[in-house]
C-alpha cells in the first residue's frame, strides 16, 4: 500500500538526500539523494520462462511510478551466462551503469572486491521491513561489515525420498546421516536398479551440509571436522549406495533428473527443484524431510543460495533506487514472486506467509531456522569455484585416487592460495 512507499521515501530524504543532486564522484553508500525524476536503469537476470517474474515486476513498476511523479523505470533482463562481463563493463563504464541490479548472492565477494555496489545498511535501517531480514540472510548480503545487498530470495536443500519404496520395504523416514546411509544400502540391495542415494560427486552443494554439520568449512577444508564430514559424504558414493560408476561424475542438475525419472530412492534436492519433480515419473510418490545431521533429529546446516538486489555505486538517483528496491524487495512481491516463481521470500512474515499456505514447504523452512550457511565472503571463491577444487576433491576420493588426508590438503592448498588477499 501507498504509506508502506512513503515511509522509506521520507526516510530516505533524511538519510540519502537533503542535499544537491549527485555529481560524477561516487559515494561509498547511498548518501545522495540525486535526482528524483527520470528514467531508473534496472538489471535483472532472465530467465528459461520470464513471463511470470516479468507480470510481478510490472506491476510493482506500476506500484512505483504512481507513487513517484516523473519517475520511469527501465527493466533490462540480461542473461545470467554473460551476467560476469556485464557487471565488469558496469564497473568499468559508470555512465552506462545501471541504477538497480540483481546479483547472485556468491557473486557478492568479487562485485564487492571491484567496488561496484553501494552499501545499503542507511537505507535498510530506514525500510520499515528491514528488520524482517533473518540474520542469516543478511550475513550472506554483507561484505567488510556492509551491507551489500538485499536478499530478494533464498534456495535451500532437503532430502527428497521415495514414499512407495520406502513403503514397501518398511522403511521409515531417515532422522540421521546413518539412517541415510541404511536406507540406502537397503534400497540399492533390494532393488539393483535404483541407486540408494543419489550422491553426486560434482554436487558441491551436497556435500558442503556434511562437512558443515561436522563442524567442518571451506576455508579449512583439511581439517579433522571437515574430513569427518567429508569421509561421512564420500561413503555415499560406493557400491553399496550409489557405485562411482554412476555417481562419481553427477551433478546437481544430473541429480534432479536421475530422481524424478524414478531411479534414485533418494537425492538431496531444492525448493526450487519441486517442480522439476513433479513433472517427473516420481509425481505423487515422494516426501521431503530436512537433511538430517549426524545426532539424530537434527539437521545439517544447508547451503543458502539465491539471488540479491543492490545499488551501484555509481546510481546517480540513490534515493530513488533505494525507494525501488525496498519496494521489490518488500514482503507484497516477496510473497507475489514466491506464487509465481517458487522463490522462497527472505523475509521472515512472508516466508511464513508463504509456508501456510503451502505445507510442503515446511522441511524447506524448517531447514532455515535452523540455521544455514554460505561459501566464504571472499573474491577468491569464484576461483574456487572456477577450478572445480571442491568436486575434484571428492571425485579423486570415490575413485579411489587419493585418501581423504591426500585429497582434502591437495584442496586446502588451493583454497588459501585462492583466498589469499
Amino acid at each position: 500500500m501507498n504509506s508502506r512507499l512513503l515511509v522509506p521515501l521520507a526516510v530516505a530524504g533524511l538519510l540519502l538526500g537533503a542535499c544537491a543532486p549527485s555529481t560524477s564522484t561516487p559515494s561509498d553508500s547511498p548518501s545522495d539523494g540525486g535526482d528524483r525524476t527520470g528514467t531508473l536503469k534496472v538489471w535483472l537476470f532472465d530467465e528459461p520462462n520470464r513471463a511470470p517474474k516479468e507480470k510481478i515486476v510490472q506491476e510493482a513498476i506500476a506500484e512505483f511510478t504512481a507513487a513517484h511523479a516523473g519517475a520511469k523505470v527501465d527493466i533490462q533482463y540480461i542473461p545470467v551466462e554473460t551476467r560476469g562481463a556485464r557487471f565488469k563493463g558496469a564497473f568499468n563504464d559508470p555512465a552506462s551503469a545501471p541504477d538497480v541490479v540483481e546479483f547472485g548472492n556468491t557473486d557478492l565477494p568479487e562485485y564487492a572486491a571491484a567496488g561496484g555496489l553501494a552499501d545499503l545498511g542507511p537505507a535498510v535501517a530506514a525500510w520499515p521491513e528491514g528488520k524482517d531480514l533473518g540474520a542469516d540472510a543478511r550475513a550472506s548480503a554483507t561484505y567488510e561489515n556492509k551491507l551489500l545487498g538485499v536478499p530478494w530470495y533464498v534456495g535451500v536443500r532437503a532430502l527428497y525420498y521415495r514414499t512407495d519404496i520406502f513403503t514397501e520395504l518398511g522403511l521409515a523416514a531417515p532422522k540421521s546421516q546413518a539412517d541415510v546411509a541404511a536406507a540406502g544400502k537397503t534400497i540399492h540391495a533390494k532393488k539393483p536398479d535404483l541407486v540408494g542415494v543419489a550422491a553426486g560427486g560434482k554436487y558441491t552443494f551436497a556435500a558442503l551440509p556434511y562437512i558443515w554439520d561436522a563442524g567442518g568449512d571451506i576455508p579449512q577444508i583439511n581439517s579433522p571436522q571437515a574430513r569427518a564430514g567429508l569421509t561421512a559424504y564420500t561413503s555415499l558414493i560406493s557400491p553399496e549406495i550409489c557405485p562411482a560408476q554412476q555417481c562419481a561424475d553427477l551433478t546437481g542438475g544430473k541429480t534432479v533428473e536421475l530422481f524424478a525419472a524414478g531411479k534414485a530412492g533418494m537425492a538431496i534436492l531444492g525448493n526450487f527443484n519441486r517442480g522439476a519433480v513433479d513433472a517427473g515419473a516420481v509425481k505423487g510418490k515422494y516426501a521431503v524431510v530436512p537433511l538430517p545431521g549426524s545426532k539424530p533429529g537434527s539437521i545439517a546446516p544447508a547451503f543458502a543460495g539465491g539471488n540479491n538486489l543492490g545499488i551501484m555505486r555509481n546510481s546517480k538517483r540513490p534515493a530513488l533506487a533505494a525507494d525501488f528496491l525496498t519496494l521489490l524487495a518488500g514482503a507484497k512481491y516477496q510473497t507475489r514472486m514466491y506464487d509465481a516463481m517458487g522463490n522462497l521470500p527472505t523475509l521472515t512474515p512472508a516466508l511464513e506467509q508463504v509456508a501456510a499456505k503451502d505445507p510442503a514447504l515446511k522441511p524447506f523452512t524448517d531447514t532455515i531456522k535452523a540455521g544455514t550457511k554460505f561459501v566464504p565472503l571472499n573474491p577468491g571463491w569464484g576461483k574456487i569455484d572456477a577450478q572445480s577444487v571442491l568436486p575434484t576433491m571428492i571425485q579423486k576420493v570415490v575413485t579411489g585416487k587419493a585418501s581423504v588426508d591426500e585429497a582434502t590438503d591437495e584442496a586446502a592448498k588451493q583454497i588459501e592460495a585462492a583466498l589469499k588477499p
